[in-house]
């Protein structure tokens, strides 16, 4: 009798275990023999590590932050074991000893793998002035690349294009043409032999050369490299050795535009590298016109290329502004220039439709935009001159 009761229990015991089971209160098989208050207890631990488990996303949060942090540790590791590995190597060659190939080669790996480790940021371009004054919001009929464009008729005076021409923005490389004026004027000695010294050498990020130090020209070949290919170097030995040097000669720039009436011009140096040197366009369109009365200016300005011998090299220039090459354009004078706080900037004076006209393009953006801008300006001065010429109706 005893012995079926227990018997009974037992199966209403693996029933009622089974039932838990198959409901998923018990994520494990329980043993017959289990007590309904065991498997209560197995139930409240069970809910309690549930709630104390983080979830996949936390964790894999936590593993990328402990991932970071170990590389970071690991770059800071490297950093100090290239530092301790170069010092060690520095005194063992102080002292007389020398490092064995072994050293030599984990110094030089360790410096692989820290350099492998740093991270690139890029710098935030410079914006131009143009662009800060808010000159590139600026619309016009012919939708120019440039902030500030201006077309003259050079012959009449007319304005037959103007957009923000009173703006007084720096004028880079187009300095250079105030430059070859003065010089012009001054009837220097242009074959009079000039020098290259670390005076010309400018500090002016993004500023190039090719005119090693020590490098001698003529100062005819010194305005010619300036005026073509608005070589930097060329263009401050023409101004510093003027009679009287460097002040002297950007008094005298000063001067000349003054005489000019060229009101809205300011020049610090004669190359065009300081954004100090500042100009209009209206300014520049005096300039362009009073240049071209240059024969001298005129002939550099447009040459297509240039060789100069320098000991055994040979270097060859060519002119900065490519509508020179371009069979469609006839340009009597030009220059280009660009600093990022003047954009890409030309004057240029052209004969378009049998007009002789005066072409001024500032704060431009791109390579080749203000080439475009010009080849824009002709065309649309071409249809112009097309559309007032008068119609004539045959006699008779």
């Amino acid at each position: 009798m005893i012995q079926g009761v227990v018997r009974i229990r037992k199966l209403v015991l693996a029933a009622a275990v089974a039932a838990w089971v198959s409901v998923g209160v018990l994520p494990t098989v329980v043993s017959a023999a289990t007590s309904p208050a065991k498997v209560a207890k197995t139930q409240k631990a069970q809910k309690s590590a549930s709630a104390k488990a983080p979830s996949k996303r936390t964790s894999a949060s936590a593993k990328t932050a402990t991932r970071k942090m170990a590389m970071s540790k690991t770059s800071t590791k490297q950093a100090v074991l290239a530092k301790k590995s170069s010092s060690r190597v520095k005194v063992q060659i102080a002292s007389g000893k020398k490092p064995t190939g072994r050293q030599l080669a984990a110094q030089n790996q360790t410096r692989k793998n820290v350099k492998a480790t740093v991270v690139r940021v890029a710098a935030p371009a410079r914006l131009s002035m143009g662009e800060q004054l808010g000159l590139r919001t600026s619309n016009d009929r012919l939708d120019l690349n440039s902030s500030v464009a201006l077309v003259i008729d050079q012959e009449t005076n007319e304005v037959l294009f103007s957009k923000n021409d009173a703006a007084v923005l720096p004028i880079a490389s187009l300095t250079k043409l105030m430059t070859g004026l003065v010089i012009a004027d001054a009837n220097l000695d242009m074959n009079e032999p000039l020098t290259i010294t670390q005076d010309d050498v400018d500090t002016y990020k993004g500023s190039s050369s090719r005119l090693a130090v020590g490098s001698t020209l003529s100062r005819g070949e010194m305005m010619h490299l300036a005026l073509m290919s608005s070589e930097n170097r060329a263009a401050n030995a023409l101004g510093r050795t003027y009679p009287g040097g460097l002040s002297e000669f950007v008094r005298l720039m000063n001067s000349k535009a003054k005489q000019l009436g060229m009101t809205d011009t300011r020049y610090v140096e004669p190359t065009g590298l300081s954004s100090l040197n500042q100009s209009s366009a209206r300014d520049l369109a005096t300039l362009v016109s009073v240049a071209h009365d240059r024969p001298i200016l005129r002939s550099l300005s447009t040459s297509p290329g240039h060789e100069v011998e320098l000991g055994r090299r040979t270097l060859h220039y060519n002119n900065s502004n490519r509508l020179i090459k371009n069979p469609e354009w006839d340009i009597g004078l030009q220059k280009t220039g660009y600093i990022s706080e003047a954009g890409r900037c030309l004057v240029m004076q052209a004969k378009v439709a049998g007009r002789q006209l005066i072409m001024v393009f500032l704060d431009s953006t791109g390579k080749l935009s203000r080439l475009q801008d010009a080849e824009r300006v002709r065309r649309w001065v071409e249809v112009q001159t097309e559309m007032a010429r008068p119609v004539v109706r045959p006699q008779g």
